[in-house]
């Protein structure tokens, strides 16, 4: 891009981005926001770095979304980092990435700032990384911002799976057989034991790098959510990004099914 075209957007863009903020109906803001944090492997190809370079630089803007998300009123944010999938990739490119959560995770839970809540299947990831986790969450019990979900081994088979097994397991010590259960079960016992059990629903899910898929995020709690799709890699996801993403998503029409 031209020098002069780089100095017209750093001179316009503040403007645009104060006007799409001051917009935004105090009204219609999402209360639970889900991110797909994607493109990171694509952006370090597009930009001459290592993988670890594109994982670390997507690891960077994680704090700038919270910032963003606060500056609007969002009250829950799920991150998704790490899927299930993801724990096939070769060894070595595992471990380091690991290591960037952590390290990611542990940036943020310093700061008292937010409220941190691992989501997946944490008996999954290796011990180091799991207690990790746990330790940001009850660091940050008692901080009054943001409750953050941090998806880390996640997949939305695997958390119906887990959910299904853990409502048998408290209904047998109940004493009920799967007879009694069969007779009575409903969507509301299986949410109640979902790894973000007690939460409101994303209304708005947003998948950075241009892909338009789930790719099993979430599965369950967004079925009435709202999907804004950037072409941006996350590690370039900016603040005019997310401010359209919550523009577009108060303009819509929320029929919920109706």
């Amino acid at each position: 891009m031209a020098d002069w075209k780089r100095g017209l957007r750093r001179v316009l863009y503040p403007a645009y981005e104060a006007r799409l903020a001051r917009r935004l109906p105090a009204d219609r803001i999402p209360q639970h926001v889900g991110v797909m944090l994607d493109g990171n492997r694509r952006w370090a190809k597009a930009v001459g770095a290592d993988t670890a370079g594109g994982y670390q630089a997507g690891a960077a803007n994680i704090e700038p979304l919270l910032g963003w998300c606060e500056e609007v009123g969002v009250k829950v944010v799920t991150l998704w980092l790490l899927s299930t999938d993801n724990l096939n990739r070769p060894p070595e490119q595992l471990e380091g990435l690991l290591r960037i959560i952590e390290g990611a995770v542990e940036s943020l839970a310093v700061q008292r700032r937010w409220r941190l809540h691992p989501v997946g299947a944490l008996d999954l990831l290796p011990a180091k990384t799991a207690e990790r986790l746990k330790a940001a969450e009850e660091s940050t019990r008692d901080a009054d911002g943001i409750l953050v979900n941090i998806a880390v081994g996640y997949g939305g088979r695997r958390e119906i799976a887990d959910a299904v097994r853990s409502l048998l397991h408290a209904e047998a010590a109940k004493g009920k057989t799967i007879e009694d259960l069969a007779e009575v079960i409903d969507v509301e016992h299986i949410a109640e034991h979902l790894y973000t059990k007690g939460q409101p629903d994303p209304d708005l899910v947003i998948r950075t790098s241009g892909e338009q898929r789930l790719g099993g995020f979430l599965l369950w709690q967004s079925a009435h959510s709202e999907f804004y799709f950037c072409e941006a890699y996350w590690p370039d996801f900016r603040r005019v990004d997310f401010l359209r993403a919550v523009r577009a998503y108060a303009v819509r029409d929320r029929r919920l099914g109706r």
